[in-house]
């Protein structure tokens, strides 16, 4: 589950020497983003049709593999189902378990680096027994793992997105996440300074039901 490839950009704009090998993502759509940013040919492919033959793993002497995942977050935050992520529930955030088979599967042959990236839900309320649940998983396969929540403002980027991140490393090894930068340089006009008054004015999206849905949310008290 991969969406746009978000995490190959964060490589490539780190100067990382890498190669993607696969990418899984069922939405068609969100595929097609993907191939389109990053010049690649994937299919949309469902992760319930995937192995761990499909992952490649030939030679971890000489290559480090990397399986970065997340998973549909509609039935973890407040302004989904709220459904929770329980194995074998059937809900859309417990494809999170597919990711333990594959990687049941995958026996001795593991990667060496995984990381996850999903809302703070994930580790709130009636989520957290899951989300142990899955680390406890993760530590019985011998990857020592690192969680922070962390915010895109804290990171020299105008808009305040937070998401938690977890990244496990095969071994016993320390992982320390990035300092926060202090001081924002940028601002939401900064990313608009090249566009005429017509385009910036087609990225506003002008909705009354939304605005009312958003007041209706807030009123309910169900807005993060």
């Amino acid at each position: 589950m991969n969406g746009y490839g978000s995490q190959a950009m964060a490589l490539r704009n780190l100067g990382a020497d890498f190669e993607t090998w696969r990418v899984v993502e069922f939405d068609k759509y969100a595929v097609a983003s993907y191939n389109a940013i990053h010049g690649t040919d994937y299919p949309a492919i469902d992760i319930n049709d995937v192995s761990a033959e499909d992952l490649g793993i030939v030679d971890r002497e000489h290559f480090t593999y990397l399986l970065t995942y997340s998973f549909p977050c509609t039935d973890l935050s407040i302004a989904g189902r709220m459904a929770g992520m329980s194995e074998d529930s059937g809900t859309r955030s417990s494809l999170l378990w597919q990711v333990k088979r594959i990687l049941t599967e995958c026996k001795d042959n593991l990667p060496q680096i995984l990381v996850m990236e999903n809302v703070p839900a994930i580790h709130n309320g009636q989520n957290m027994p899951d989300f142990r649940k899955w680390l406890d998983f993760l530590e019985s396969l011998g990857y020592s793992s690192y969680m922070q929540d962390l915010n895109a403002w804290d990171f020299n980027l105008a808009q305040s997105r937070e998401r938690t991140f977890v990244v496990s490393l095969l071994g016993d090894y320390n992982y320390k996440f990035p300092e926060i930068i202090d001081d924002l340089d940028f601002c939401i006009e900064d990313y608009f300074e090249d566009l005429t008054e017509e385009q910036a004015l087609q990225l506003v999206v002008k909705s009354e039901k939304a605005l009312d849905l958003l007041v209706k949310l807030d009123d309910e008290g169900k807005l993060e």
